[in-house]
């Protein structure tokens, strides 16, 4: 098992299911774990208020995500916050010494495609193993016994 294991997360529901996967990959093999997020470049100028706030709101929630971790895997966890393209970022640290990255995807892209183009990008580009977490999607049965209880 890699001695270091990267997970990108955007606060979404499905990074949250990569959190959780990683997470319990770090417990069970005692690997370290590193929590990122890119944040994306916004394009025009930019505000230095609006930034200084969205600068406090990210690192409280990545404070809050960490917490998360290190209850679920019972060591310290690193995190990670940085600027750019979140692809480009995600496999900068991977190529820093990632033995596997963990992110999530949150389903169907436009096109027909199955993975979005930062999760695809990553999957295609990465120096190693790459596992990409998607939210479960209840099959049609399931869908109608649920509606129907």
């Amino acid at each position: 098992m890699a001695a270091r294991i990267c997970c990108a997360i955007d606060f979404s529901e499905a990074s949250l299911l990569a959190l959780v996967e990683a997470a319990e990959l770090a417990r069970w093999s005692g690997a370290e774990l590193t929590l990122i997020h890119v944040h994306p470049v916004p394009e025009g100028e930019v505000q230095p208020e609006a930034f200084a706030m969205a600068s406090v709101d990210l690192h409280r929630d990545m404070g809050v995500w960490s917490a998360e971790a290190e209850r679920r895997v019972g060591a310290p966890v690193r995190t990670e916050v940085v600027a750019g393209d979140p692809a480009t970022e995600v496999l900068r640290l991977a190529r820093r010494g990632s033995g596997l990255l963990v992110l999530g995807a949150r389903g169907r892209a436009p096109g027909g495609r199955r993975l979005g183009s930062v999760a695809a990008r990553v999957a295609r580009e990465a120096p190693c193993p790459v596992i990409v977490v998607r939210p479960r999607v209840p099959l049609p049965d399931e869908a109608e016994t649920y509606h129907a209880a």
